[in-house]
């Protein structure tokens, strides 16, 4: 061991990022489930090939309003 070395520096978040673990052991796994509650999903790719097909093309210019049935 080096006479300079010094004592690792853990930073004031990585702290409250291991007490909070430690104090809550089961909250990797709580993200986890919330987590796959909302994004992790099977896509059906029959729905995403409609999606894409009911597709109207953008203008180059979206708020203009010619084309507009109301435009004059």
């Amino acid at each position: 061991m080096s006479f300079f070395r010094r004592p690792d520096y853990t930073s004031e978040v990585t702290q409250f990022i291991d007490q909070l673990k430690s104090n809550k052991p089961t909250l990797e796994a709580e993200q986890r489930a919330g987590r796959a509650l909302l994004w992790d999903k099977n896509l059906n790719l029959d729905d995403q090939a409609e999606y894409r097909e009911a597709s109207v093309p953008q203008q180059p210019y979206v708020y203009g309003t010619s084309g507009h049935a109301n435009s004059k």
